[in-house]
């Protein structure tokens, strides 16, 4: 197996996951556009599926389009916000 390419994938998807109702990977991509991030439905997929590297700009803006903090996308915690 390969090695992921980021820390945050798996709690990516569990904070989308949470959601009601749960969060298509196209409304995210649509919420970080606005924030002015483009991400694709692909590359948002491999990001959660650890194949994607993520840059500290995109960290950011994935924690806020899913309401949590990078701390938690990061497991450095278990709060979420």
């Amino acid at each position: 197996m390969r090695e992921k390419r980021n820390i945050i994938g798996e709690r990516m998807r569990i904070a989308r996951h949470s959601e009601q109702p749960k969060a298509p990977l196209v409304d995210i991509s649509a919420r970080l556009e606005v924030m002015g991030v483009k991400l694709s439905v692909d590359s948002l997929s491999k990001i959660e599926l650890g194949q994607r590297p993520v840059t500290d700009k995109q960290l950011v803006a994935i924690a806020r389009a899913l309401k949590v903090s990078t701390s938690w996308l990061l497991k450095e915690t278990n709060e979420r916000r």
